[in-house]
């Protein structure tokens, strides 16, 4: 199936991390890390390629270590998120 073939994760997660570069927000480079580290744990042999969910699951799992990873490394710019720590009735 295509799913199992490395090179296909290794492509995908360049073509998201094209829309990365056109959408800038960090959103997208997670996923497009964890279709990388997909495509790697299949091309070196550490994975078998034949379960899809077994594949999804590692992306999944990769796409949000590498999400969190880049949240603490860059984290939000001052200003970007107001928090509020009273009330106007109090």
């Amino acid at each position: 199936m295509l799913w199992s073939v490395w090179w296909v994760w290794i492509a995908g997660g360049f073509v998201v991390g094209m829309i990365e570069l056109m959408m800038p927000g960090f959103i997208f480079l997670g996923f497009a890390g964890g279709a990388l580290v997909t495509g790697v744990l299949l091309g070196i042999g550490v994975v078998d390629g034949e379960s899809l969910s077994l594949l999804l699951m590692i992306f999944a799992f990769a796409s949000l270590v590498i999400w969190g990873g880049l949240r603490l490394v860059i984290g939000t710019r001052p200003g970007q998120v107001k928090l509020w720590k009273s009330d106007i009735n109090d």
